[in-house]
């Protein structure tokens, strides 16, 4: 990666998705990381902290809600744009469970999805 990319970690268990979240983000000169599972999340985390997370609530170990929350909560990683992806909560169920800053419905617009994603990278001033 070079110090003007961008990365995104992707926190999303459903392949097909994540694989799609992924090459969106290539495609638009982003670096980009999957995970498929809070665990393997958590370890990623050790190596490298990313600019903005893009996290799924439903996860098979664990909730990205909690993880959201783990994040605003942790200093190292506090200032980094949170996006909240999923298929069964809403914008106004979200907004009171975690300090993300945007939430993104599924199924969801690439359009949409690219631009509320680079809206958040161009705010992120690490």
């Amino acid at each position: 990666m070079n110090s003007t990319t961008k990365l995104i970690y992707i926190l999303e268990d459903n392949d097909d998705i994540r694989e799609i979240l992924e090459l969106l983000l290539t495609a638009d000169h982003y670096e980009v990381v999957g995970f498929p599972d809070v665990s393997s999340f958590r370890k990623g985390l050790l190596n490298q902290v990313p600019n903005t997370f893009i996290l799924d609530v439903m996860l098979p170990d664990g909730n990205g809600i909690d993880v959201c929350c783990e994040l605003k909560a942790d200093k190292s990683t506090s200032d980094i744009p949170v996006i909240m992806m999923s298929a069964n909560y809403t914008s106004e169920q979200m907004s009171g469970l975690c300090s993300a800053e945007d939430f993104i419905s599924k199924p969801f617009d690439i359009l949409d999805f690219s631009r509320r994603v680079a809206s958040q990278i161009d705010t992120d001033a690490r």
